[in-house]
């Protein structure tokens, strides 16, 4: 894990590899609260008799915007910063779905540091996050976050 002592010390990062979390299994009952949240029950993600019927792998797919939503909790086991205020979200940048990501499967979130600059008394940050599909060539996610951190 990378370890900042403050914000602006993100700046002496930028271009590099920040680091991977672990490998985090997508359970049915993620994807079921996720469909009741969010209002998307389409089959393809909650109906696992159908699933079994008629998706290529019989199983089923958990929603991008899910997996997507993992970045603050997987990204707690790449960086933190010890001497911090308070973290808001951005925004997202070139959101790309790549691959589908079957129930069952382990994603784990690599992440990139683009840019760091100091702004609003913060640093704000914007990193490339790949989420990588254990047995799969392709990543399933790969979006660029922008966080703005602020000073303590």
């Amino acid at each position: 894990m990378l370890t900042l002592n403050t914000p602006s010390d993100f700046l002496q990062h930028v271009g590099r590899d920040l680091g991977e979390s672990d490998w985090f299994t997508i359970e049915q009952r993620h994807i079921d609260g996720f469909a009741e949240l969010t209002g998307d029950d389409f089959w393809i993600h909650v109906d696992v008799a159908r699933a079994q019927r008629e998706m290529p792998q019989g199983k089923t797919i958990a929603h991008g915007l899910f997996v997507l939503s993992l970045v603050p909790h997987l990204q707690r086991q790449i960086f933190k910063v010890t001497r911090r205020g308070k973290g808001l979200n951005y925004g997202s940048d070139r959101v790309r779905y790549i691959a589908a990501v079957p129930v069952g499967s382990r994603v784990r979130l690599r992440q990139h540091l683009k840019s760091a600059d100091r702004s609003s008394g913060g640093t704000r940050i914007t990193t490339i996050c790949t989420f990588d599909l254990d047995g799969s060539p392709k990543p399933a996610v790969i979006a660029e976050f922008i966080l703005l951190i602020q000073d303590e």
